[in-house]
């Protein structure tokens, strides 16, 4: 569990994810694909974001305190190694809730409220006027993640980027105000593949939403849901010509399926007929399985040993804390706050 050593020269990442279930298939596109590759150039930092997850999860903590583990296991099934990247636990690292607390000051609410991120969840979850605190002031906590690790990038999908944005407006605030460069812009990392669908078609993949497939899927449950997939509803017989666009079983093989070339012939083969939903969704089923039986099989013996999966949580939380607290030492001794050496 030691870490590797970093170089001073690779730029510093932060990303993370709110525990609140396992990661599925669209976690695996938009991020967890990327980490992996990231962390052999850049000082990587992910963290489980417990506390961010109590701002709209606050009815049931059990649910995001039993994630932290499920979401760890998915980290490391899926090839995160704790020598190269540091994983850690958000609710213990004291020093990114006093850095939120001192970056209220520099933000208002009529801002947080502008924010186009928080609109549209605070809509998509009918929140109305009964916003809770801790929600609407999330990019400020965010704000306080990233400049606690002075991440240089941040890997976040397009609709995320106002929060970048955001952090970056208090990172000049607090930089203008102290008269130094005392904290690093970050840079949004948007991926090329955008959100994936559901299975369903209609949204984005979401355990909620009842339409993703988990990493942690059996076989079984994989072939079920690949069956369910949402395809063209007008292609009725194999011999009708087919619409592709919009077609979930062609948007996954796009994304999964190594042989693109295959892939196009197929394409062309459905749009003029004589190829029908199951020839290719038994293709999509056969590709699936090849990628998460390995990830499935791994998580399954992390699973057996969870004293393996804490003690590496417990390590990267403790370098976690050492980093967090230098920046608000920093932050605290620029801005001048109370100090009892200085009394």
């Amino acid at each position: 569990m030691s870490q590797a050593p970093q170089t001073a020269q690779q730029p510093v990442i932060l990303t993370g994810d709110r525990p609140t279930g396992p990661l599925h298939l669209g976690h695996f596109v938009g991020s967890l694909r990327s980490r992996v590759e990231l962390q052999h150039t850049h000082r990587q930092h992910v963290l489980l974001a417990d506390t961010q997850a109590m701002t709209d999860n606050a009815h049931d903590p059990d649910k995001v305190r039993r994630n932290v583990l499920e979401v760890a296991l998915d980290y490391l099934a899926v090839g995160i190694d704790p020598a190269l990247t540091t994983i850690a636990v958000q609710s213990h690292l004291p020093a990114l809730a006093e850095l939120t607390l001192l970056y209220l000051n520099f933000v208002t609410v009529a801002r947080l409220e502008r924010n186009p991120t928080i609109k549209e969840e605070i809509h998509a979850r009918g929140f109305g006027r009964d916003i809770p605190a801790g929600f609407l002031c999330y990019p400020v906590a965010q704000a306080a993640d990233i400049t606690g690790f002075k991440a240089q990038v941040v890997p976040v999908g397009e609709d995320q980027a106002p929060l970048i944005e955001q952090t970056n407006e208090i990172v000049r605030r607090i930089n203008r105000q102290v008269d130094a460069e005392l904290l690093p812009e970050a840079q949004a990392l948007i991926p090329e593949m955008g959100r994936l669908p559901g299975i369903d078609g209609k949204a984005k993949m979401s355990k909620s939403l009842g339409n993703s497939i988990p990493l942690s899927s059996t076989a079984d449950e994989i072939t079920h849901a690949v069956k369910q997939m949402y395809t063209d509803p007008n292609h009725l017989r194999a011999s009708d010509p087919g619409t592709v666009e919009g077609n979930v079983v062609f948007t996954y093989l796009d994304v999964f399926d190594p042989r693109k070339e295959e892939v196009e012939a197929l394409k062309d083969h459905y749009r003029r007929g004589g190829l029908g939903d199951m020839v290719v969704k038994r293709r999509l089923e056969e590709v699936l399985q090849n990628l998460l039986a390995p990830i499935r099989e791994r998580r399954t013996q992390l699973a057996a040993d969870p004293g393996y999966v804490f003690g590496i949580l417990r390590e990267g939380t403790r370098k976690s804390q050492d980093i967090t607290q230098a920046t608000l030492d920093e932050v605290r001794g620029a801005l001048g706050t109370f100090s009892f050496d200085r009394s």
